[in-house]
């Protein structure tokens, strides 16, 4: 009866795990934002939307696969809801820029959400046809709204990037000034321990 019981609850409790698929640039500055929000279990960086199968960063860097640096997060919607995901992204990269973010150029940094079911596509439509009708941003959004394609996971190395090599120079004038836009915008979804 118990192990019966038990495995009820873990069902259950899976059913509340999702995951989402966000490109806002390098995904080194997106893995570290959501690495801290409420209800995020993991987040791992990697490849999506191209045109050839296992690319490798430097394959992606030419801009000739056709993949997007992204992350793909797993979060539990008992915490954190898919619309309050898509706030943050929104909130946290430049959604107005076609293919760069800042310094970082090319189709592989561009702007894109790979939705997994019509409740996260919904959801982000109406997501952006909120912010353009608030006029959040001073430009029209550009981020790219595609179905999801073959997710393939980054290099070992690209993986937890901030958290090991917090001291390197990209990460403090790059990463270090998203996280405390990301911290002054959403204190109350950063996890207790960050703070």
């Amino acid at each position: 009866f118990f192990g019966y019981f038990n495995n009820k609850i873990r069902l259950y409790n899976y059913m509340n795990i999702q995951q989402a698929n966000f490109g806002g640039g390098c995904f080194w500055c997106t893995e570290a934002v959501f690495s801290a929000v409420i209800g995020v279990n993991f987040v791992k960086s990697g490849y999506m939307g191209g045109q050839i199968d296992n690319p490798t960063y430097e394959q992606v860097c030419t801009g000739q696969t056709g993949h997007a640096e992204i992350i793909q997060i797993e979060f539990d919607t008992d915490k954190v809801s898919f619309s309050e995901l898509l706030l943050i992204f929104f909130k946290t990269h430049d959604a107005t820029t076609l293919n760069r973010q800042g310094a970082d150029v090319g189709t592989q940094y561009r702007s894109v959400v790979f939705y997994q079911n019509e409740e996260q596509k919904k959801a982000t439509d109406e997501m952006i046809e909120q912010l353009t009708t608030e006029q959040v941003f001073k430009s029209p959004i550009v981020t790219e709204v595609s179905a999801e394609e073959t997710f393939y996971p980054a290099e070992a190395y690209h993986q937890d990037y901030f958290v090991k090599h917090r001291s390197q120079g990209y990460c403090m004038a790059v990463i270090e000034p998203k996280l405390a836009k990301f911290a002054s915008q959403f204190k109350d979804k950063i996890k207790p321990e960050l703070l």
